[in-house]
Order: structure tokens, then C-alpha cells, then sequence
């Protein structure tokens, strides 16, 4: 677990346009890698295309060297969950791909964002936890508004997903965003009251000027997973598949804003936006 702030950082004026930034440039890199996955690429590829868009930018991975992470962006396919190394592994028709990447401007912001991709036609099993993880984010960036207790928003993305049957990854969360890749408050993709308070997790007001990185892991099996002999490869134990998006968030007085900017995969749920 990466070690975080101990103070809830509350960010305005130029910061905010820094992060704004930062979120925009991430989201293009994912956008440009996502477009790159077809059969017979490599995870590697996927990677070193990564890497180039990131460096084009003038900008670091923001997980290149992060407590020894090899990898430029995370890659991680089918029943891998999260931490995915590219490398020689090929993809396949009907996998589905979890790309994951964290830019550090030249200011020093940091832009952080994920999407499951889908490799060719996926089974209607895939499509389906995909679509139900993706809903799960934005029902919890609905709820990341002013006054809003963080626990509501953590407990919606379980609440979304658990009557198709899907679990969440309790072993990883979600975080704040700044200058430091992991900075408090932590976000779970749900909310136990007797278990966050053994985890020492904190359930504050949310505030404008907040940033969160909002990220459901979702699994289509149990909620367990393991770490590959890489330690870092997290994958599902039962090796079912799994699903992940992300978003960073800014809270507002407003409406919440998202700073990865990226048209959805799927069409919302009927009759919610």
C-alpha cells in the first residue's frame, strides 16, 4: 500500500488548471493506446506506444520506477485485474484489456485514468462486466458532490454492481490526486464502517477543490485476487475476468467535474445520466 499524505489537500486557482491539464493529457495518451489493441499486438507495444505519447508531451509516467514498477503504463488482460506489465504476450480475439495510465507534467501535476478495452468481439459474459464497471464510476461520480460523505460514494460503486452478481476488489482502492500519485483520502469501491475504521480509512465530508481518482475494480467471480510471481500482476483467484475504469474527479460546488475527459464505451443505464 502506498504510503499517502495524512492531510486531505484541497486544491484551487492555478492548481486546479494544472491538474486540468495533467487529466487531459492522460486522457489522450489512454485514448491513443486504446485505439492501438487488436489481435496479434503485444502488451508491449501497447506499452512503448505509452511511453512515446507520454515523452512527446514532455512528460513522465507517472508509474515508470514507482516503488520499482517496470512498466511504463499498466496492461493487464482477461482475469488480471490491475499492475499488468506489457511485455511479449500477444492479444487475442475476445480478450479484454485494462490499460491504466498516470502522467506527471512538467509542473508537476498528475493526470491519472483507465479503461477496459475490448480485443475484437468479446463474449456477451465480457461486454456485460464491462458495462455494469463503467456504470459503477459514474454512479459514483454522481455522488461526489459538496457535502457528500465519501462513504456514500464508495458504498455505490458495490451497490451498482452487486445485483448482476459481480464482486469488487476490497485489497486495492482508489485515491487522491496532486503532486503525489496516492495522496489521502483512499476511495474503496465500497464502505464497511467496522472494517474502514480497522483500515484506518478516513470518511470526510467532500469539499470542493478535492480531487479523487475514482476507480471500480470489478471482478466476475469472488472478490479475491493474487499477486503474480512479478509482485505486481494482481489477478482474480478464481481467474475469472475482471473489469476496470477510472476516472479523476474534481469536486465543485457544482456538479462534479472530470478531468479525463473521455466519451463513454457504453450507453448509460436507461433513465440515468
Amino acid at each position: 500500500m502506498a504510503k499517502r499524505k495524512s492531510r486531505i489537500q484541497l486544491r484551487t486557482g492555478a492548481e486546479v488548471d494544472g491538474l486540468r491539464e495533467a487529466g487531459s493529457l492522460a486522457a489522450d495518451v489512454l485514448r491513443q493506446c486504446s485505439e492501438r489493441v487488436s489481435p496479434g499486438v503485444t502488451t508491449g507495444e501497447v506499452d512503448q506506444l505509452g511511453a512515446d505519447l507520454i515523452r512527446d508531451l514532455g512528460c513522465k509516467s507517472a508509474f515508470l520506477g514507482y516503488k520499482g514498477f517496470p512498466g511504463n503504463i499498466c496492461i493487464s488482460v482477461n482475469e488480471e485485474v490491475v499492475h499488468g506489465i506489457g511485455g511479449a504476450r500477444k492479444l487475442d480475439e475476445g480478450d479484454i484489456v485494462k490499460i491504466d495510465v498516470g502522467i506527471i507534467t512538467p509542473a508537476g501535476w498528475i493526470g491519472d485514468n483507465a479503461k477496459t478495452v475490448a480485443v475484437g468481439n468479446v463474449s456477451e459474459e465480457a461486454e456485460n462486466l464491462m458495462a455494469a464497471t463503467e456504470e459503477s464510476l459514474y454512479a459514483a461520480i454522481r455522488q461526489a458532490t459538496d457535502g457528500n460523505l465519501l462513504s456514500n460514494l464508495c458504498a455505490s460503486v458495490e451497490e451498482s454492481v452487486q445485483g448482476e452478481g459481480y464482486t469488487v476488489v476490497k485489497q486495492f482502492v482508489g485515491h487522491g490526486v496532486g503532486r503525489q500519485l496516492h495522496e489521502e483520502p483512499q476511495v474503496p469501491n465500497y464502505w464497511d464502517a467496522d472494517e474502514m475504521r480497522q483500515r484506518r480509512f478516513k470518511n470526510p465530508r467532500l469539499q470542493p477543490g478535492m480531487v479523487l481518482a475514482i476507480e471500480p475494480m470489478v471482478n466476475a467471480g469472488t472478490d479475491g485476487v493474487l499477486i503474480l510471481d512479478d509482485d505486481w500482476t494482481v489477478i482474480t483467484s478464481d481467474r475469472k475476468l475482471s473489469a476496470h475504469f477510472e476516472h479523476t474527479v474534481l469536486v465543485t460546488e457544482g456538479e462534479p467535474e472530470i478531468l479525463t475527459p473521455r466519451e463513454r464505451t457504453f450507453a448509460p443505464v436507461e433513465g440515468v445520466s
